[in-house]
């Protein structure tokens, strides 16, 4: 029988090339996804802990405190530590000569192969005096090599008698800006040990310490031989991964939060790589049900047929397998090359973990078997003389219909139940099964409703005359056919619709979540006491760029809720519906807003004598001001004693197509125009930015791996429809010899796959927004309220390139068929 399997693989290649591509491209779309698991990390690595990412152990403290300069000699003189590197980083000021901005001054690693960041030109610093700057201040700021710049500490001592201790330092290098989102927006330097001491306090240690271990210590001994040492637990001590996903954790609330949606991804690639290849290769090994039984009258036994099909299977799976692992690698390869080139980006990493190539290879071999034994199994269940006879189709009428329908509805009502417990409870482990039960329990009563609703739809094509009323007829008169074809492209629609859904609502979650914890874009404030941003300034920083609105504060009085009292600023509804995005942070007319967590739901105005009780909500945010509406209040006048105390800010609304880098330039400008220097212009939007590239670059990676699926549904088309005409020849050759002409086969065939196409759209469409919604609940639903948006225009044109793709689809099978003769048609077999 391997000779009659290897004489089906050559004699009829043309049939394997179309299951070889959706193998393949079903086996790129698991492992790609696997590697974007590792991948993702790998760049988290580089980015969030490119600190430490070539160190062997990373030593944390185990409390807020950092660790002690004691810590620092213990790790170096440990046993098994070649180098080490204790990092200490002192956010500071640094005149460029512009204006005061924000910095942060690390000290330089002893140890080269432990330094975070590459010196592009220039040397390390030498002394004291001596600086390195990243490239991106630089080029802002035209800073050159040689050129001087003063750094100032934060510095101790009473409130009014602040020392703050300055460096001014000669440049002598230029380095990669540091690919850590926590240094966004914030100028870099690198100083020596000892310059980054003199700008700090005593209280100022280390947050880790990074350590090589000599040849032959294992990472086990060594993270016991440190806890011991330092007196601290194991657990602080920990490789680089292990950092950054903790790190990562900590972003996300205590929970890995990443790693939990890419796992749920991984999940969905899986069941719809199984359903794709199996709905391929059924229809395929199906189509040869007649032929295996023609080898059992001549004498082959059952196990022997098995066995010749299970080879098949077995050669065409492991080849495609293999391919597709090889394609995965090489499209992500390019992908992340691609991306590394954009300087928001540059820490995309490849990485190709054993367990994409082993469960690629594994997996889409063992898919393609089991999708082939199933049909091949059901046909040498039965006498060899009863399967050459047409097999019956599973309906209301028999058996098999009552089983796959009873089978299907358990499926879809256990796995409905289980999603909507899911998303009420935002357990995505407990929705990603259920959803995928509820799925699999439609396809399997696919059969009995798919034809009816295609032939429903057939009534729209009467008018085409007799290749429309055909069309329409075989969809019920070949209901295994029928939804054979509809599957495949259901599962692509509804995987389609299901992104596109679920993007839309964890977009608009996390816009809502994001604009809940930074209220405001920007906020300019003055120094109490001195002069005050005149309406000129203000109206030229309204004019620059990238600023969509501005608008001032006013000091209204104090606020009392509670055992709190807070300064009480005033903004009219019209500022507060432009700036604030979030309705929750806009007071009304007789409301007031207060910080979140401030205790009390009424609060009390004093506004020069006058004490006015309101109602007190709480804003989304810990540092918002409370705020009341000026279309109620006036603003104090300029006389009053409180404004010596206090000064009212400046909020700002930036466009949020800007990127960081241009960002930066915009509160250099804002400073400039408003005479302030930089670190008086704080706000949430860098944060905000650095999250939404986060979230960008998840999506566009999703975007990539649903491109594939889509790829997968389209090829799942031609293929079954392809089957369709091999199965239909002798069928079409005598409609061709009773007188329809070759446009009208062409047109009947066209007809059909348009009408299965549009029912298994629209279908798809239904339950992808369906599992979009709930998908998103239930992963985002911990910490973010989610509700449902729909994205309406997209599914639609889902549905009509759907439909375009079953017309396109159908354009070879029925060239193929209208050009066989019908006496030829009626001689095969």
């Amino acid at each position: 029988m391997l000779q009659v399997a290897l004489s089906q693989l050559k004699t009829h290649s043309r049939r394997f090339i179309a299951i070889t591509l959706a193998v393949l491209l079903a086996v790129a779309f698991l492992s790609a996804t696997l590697m974007v698991n590792a991948s993702t990390k790998a760049s988290l690595k580089a980015s969030i802990g490119q600190a430490y990412a070539s160190a062997d152990l990373v030593v944390s403290p185990p409390g807020n405190n950092p660790l002690p300069e004691s810590a620092a000699a213990t790790v170096a003189a440990s046993a098994g530590v070649g180098e080490s590197y204790a990092q200490r980083t002192l956010y500071i000021q640094t005149d460029l000569g512009k204006s005061s901005i924000g910095a942060s001054f690390r000290n330089v690693s002893a140890f080269p192969s432990l330094e975070p960041v590459k010196l592009l030109s220039g040397t390390w610093p030498g002394n004291d005096q001596e600086v390195v700057v990243d490239t991106v201040t630089a080029e802002r700021n035209s800073l050159a090599i040689g050129g001087k710049t003063t750094l100032t500490g934060q510095g101790t001592g009473e409130l009014g008698d602040v020392k703050k201790p300055s460096l001014t330092a000669t440049i002598t290098g230029i380095t990669a800006t540091s690919a850590d989102p926590q240094s966004s927006g914030t100028a870099q330097f690198v100083g020596t040990p000892a310059a980054v001491n003199s700008l700090g306090t005593p209280d100022d240690g280390y947050r880790t310490i990074s350590a090589n271990l000599k040849d032959g210590t294992s990472i086990a001994e060594a993270k016991a031989s440190l806890a011991a040492a330092l007196d601290q637990p194991i657990e602080t001590i920990m490789t680089p991964d292990e950092k950054t996903t903790e790190q990562v954790a900590n972003f996300t609330g205590g929970q890995d939060q990443l790693t939990i949606v890419l796992l749920a991804f991984a999940g969905v690639a899986l069941l719809v790589s199984a359903l794709v290849v199996s709905n391929t290769f059924s229809v395929l090994v199906a189509q040869r049900t007649r032929e295996l039984a023609l080898l059992r009258c001549v004498g082959a036994s059952r196990s022997q047929v098995r066995s010749s099909v299970i080879v098949e299977a077995l050669i065409v799976g492991f080849t495609a397998s293999v391919l597709g692992v090889l394609a995965a690698t090489g499209t992500m390869a390019l992908v992340l090359t691609l991306l590394s080139q954009n300087p928001d980006f540059s820490f995309a990493t490849l990485a190709v973990p054993p367990s994409a190539i082993i469960a690629g290879i594994v997996v889409g071999t063992l898919l393609t078997v089991l999708a082939a034994l199933v049909p091949a199994r059901a046909a040498t269940a039965v006498a060899p003389l009863a399967a050459l006879r047409p097999a019956d189709d599973a309906t209301m009428h028999n058996t098999g219909g009552r089983i796959r329908l009873t089978i299907g509805v358990v499926l879809i009502l256990a796995g409905g139940v289980g999603l909507i417990a899911g998303g009420i409870s935002a357990n995505l482990l407990l929705a990603l099964p259920s959803g995928a039960a509820s799925f699999i329990g439609f396809l399997m009563a696919a059969t009995l409703f798919v034809p009816k609703l295609v032939s429903l739809a057939g009534t729209l094509a009467r008018p085409a005359g007799v290749p429309g009323k055909m069309a329409a007829a075989n969809a019920v008169r070949n209901p295994r056919r029928t939804t054979a074809t509809a599957s495949a492209l259901l599962i692509g629609v509804t995987l389609v619709t299901m992104m596109m859904t679920g993007a839309a609502t964890a977009r608009h979650a996390f816009d809502s979540e994001l604009d809940g914890t930074y209220p405001v874009d920007l906020a300019a404030q003055t120094v109490p006491g001195g002069d005050a941003i005149s309406e000129a300034d203000m109206a030229t920083a309204s004019a620059l760029p990238g600023v969509t609105h501005i608008a001032r504060l006013e000091l209204v009085g104090l606020v009392t809720a509670g055992n709190t009292q807070l300064p009480a600023y005033g903004i009219s509804d019209a500022d507060a519906l432009a700036l604030l995005a979030n309705p929750a942070n806009r007071p009304s007319r007789t409301s007031v807003v207060l910080p979140k967590g401030t205790p009390g739901s009424a609060g009390s105005l004093l506004a020069g004598t006058q004490t006015t009780n309101l109602t007190a909500t709480s804003s989304t945010a810990y540092g918002m001001t409370a705020l009341v509406s000026l279309d109620a209040f006036h603003a104090l006048p300029a006389d009053d004693p409180l404004h010596t105390q206090m000064t009212a800010p400046l909020w700002i609304t930036v466009d949020p197509a800007l990127d960081a880098n241009a960002l930066m330039d915009l509160r250099t400008s804002l400073a400039q125009t408003l005479h302030l220097d930089e670190n008086q212009i704080s706000g949430g939007v860098l944060e905000k930015v650095m999250f939404n590239q986060v979230i960008d670059m998840l999506l566009l990676v999703v975007t990539g791996l649903l491109a594939v699926a889509v790829f997968i549904a389209l090829i799942g088309v031609a293929n079954t429809l392809s089957l369709s005409v091999l199965e239909r020849t002798r069928e079409n050759s005598l409609l061709r010899a009773l007188g329809l002409t070759r446009g009208q086969l062409r047109g009947m065939l066209a007809i059909e796959a348009v009408l299965i196409a549009g029912v298994a759209a629209i279908i798809g469409s239904v339950l992808g927004a369906v599992y979009g919604w709930a998908g998103a609940q239930s992963a985002l639903g911990s910490f973010a309220d989610v509700a449902a948006v729909i994205p309406w225009g997209q599914i639609l044109a889902v549905v009509l390139v759907a439909a375009v793709a079953g017309l396109l689809a159908s354009v070879i099978p029925a060239r193929r068929a209208a050009k066989l003769s019908p006496v030829e048609g009626l001689a095969m077999d």
